[in-house]
């Protein structure tokens, strides 16, 4: 059959590039070291075997499809070229730039300034923001560290981790008091992370600030580690329960969409969980 997440096809499609984009699909989707036989890739892709096999032989050629084996024994794998497209892929792509449209689409929808944050030695730096056109103008300390406890983009990147490591660097960095809403037990908080990362948005209600609200989630890379955290702030102003929930679900559909930009497929491990990969400083 065909690859049934193909695209509809748009006005300028060449059927053949398509194939072969099914075709490396089709290879990923066997378990490691199984490989698929020419007769498999056509069923597949809803194409011959003839096609399949010429298909096959110019990928391989092109090191994006390897094979092994003899006669009915062959078996094809994806080729190592691709890890190869992968890294200068990766490489390529601007964290900054995915993210500023999606922060300026969040500012607009939520009608609350957002923040971009990069993870160093514990704490959360912002490295972007959005701020909104008005008189009020809130210190969204661009540039500078903020403490990993008591603020949206802290939480967030800490939720991100295994618990282990968060734990390890609350004991490192403690739980300082910055309000009378912040939380200053270990045992507490190290709860509280396990909710962020359930729910995958953190809040910070006034925990940080008197009167400001910062809502905060993890940004994951291809390989499902942490890159950063995106965030909204704004003034409290006696903000209902409700609200809290249908604006971390916006921040945290916005951290989805980077994510996806930046190569996660959904399916790694969830943040925060004993087997998720460590974030990334």
């Amino acid at each position: 059959m065909t690859n049934s997440s193909a695209p509809e096809e748009p006005k300028y499609w060449v059927k053949s590039v398509a194939r072969a984009a099914d075709i490396l699909e089709a290879l990923a989707a066997p378990a490691p070291g199984s490989g698929m036989s020419v007769t498999e890739v056509g069923q597949t892709c809803g194409i011959s075997k003839s096609a399949a096999f010429g298909m096959l032989q110019t990928l391989r050629a092109y090191g994006l499809v390897s094979d092994d084996g003899e006669g009915m024994n062959r078996r094809y794998r994806l080729g190592m070229s691709l890890a190869r497209l992968g890294d200068r892929a990766r490489s390529q792509v601007s964290l900054r730039g995915v993210a500023q449209p999606v922060l300026r689409e969040l500012t607009r929808t939520t009608g609350m300034a957002s923040r971009l944050a990069l993870p160093e030695d514990g704490h959360a730096v912002v490295v972007d923001q959005v701020e909104l056109d008005q008189r009020v103008r809130l210190d969204l300390r661009m540039g500078q560290r903020e403490l990993p406890h008591c603020t949206g983009l802290g939480k967030a990147l800490l939720s991100a981790l295994p618990q282990t490591e968060a734990a390890s660097i609350v004991e490192r960095f403690g739980l300082p008091r910055r309000t009378a809403r912040t939380i200053t037990d270990p045992a507490t908080f190290l709860s509280h992370l396990r909710d962020i990362a359930r729910v995958g948005y953190a809040v910070d209600d006034e925990e940080d600030a008197e009167g400001i609200i910062c809502i905060g989630s993890p940004v994951l890379d291809d390989q499902g580690v942490c890159a950063g955290a995106v965030s909204i702030t704004g003034l409290k102003l006696g903000l209902p329960a409700w609200r809290y929930q249908e604006l971390g679900g916006q921040v945290r559909d916005a951290a989805h969409r980077i994510s996806r930009a930046l190569g996660w497929d959904g399916e790694q491990p969830h943040p925060g969980d004993e087997t998720s990969g460590a974030i990334r400083s």
